[in-house]
């Protein structure tokens, strides 16, 4: 089993990328943030700290990704002046007929 920062980064990054388990992952998130249980308790000076602030990172950096993106895709193209037909275009398969 493959356990290392960049096998769970990428499993926290895929399972909240997933729009199933996307809010379960941020409640999750949340609740670990605000939870007196730590891997590393925040009565340690920085070391305590030091988790929160990545987990924290890693959720903002993601939520972020996944609204930009969204946002991209709901924009709306508006068609050119000088081609107005640019907007429906069909994608064909051609396959060769044989004689």
């Amino acid at each position: 089993m493959n356990f290392s920062i960049k096998a769970i980064y990428d499993w926290y990054r895929d399972s909240l990328r997933n729009p199933k388990y996307r809010w379960w992952i941020v409640a999750g998130t949340m609740t670990y943030l605000f939870s007196p249980f730590d891997i590393s308790p925040d009565f340690f000076p920085i070391l305590g700290q030091i988790d929160d602030v990545a987990l924290l990172t890693l959720l903002v950096a993601e939520l972020s990704r996944i609204f930009i993106e969204g946002y991209q895709q709901r924009q709306v193209k508006t068609p050119s002046v000088d081609h107005p037909l640019d907007t429906k275009t069909v994608d064909v398969d051609a396959t060769p007929v044989q004689e």
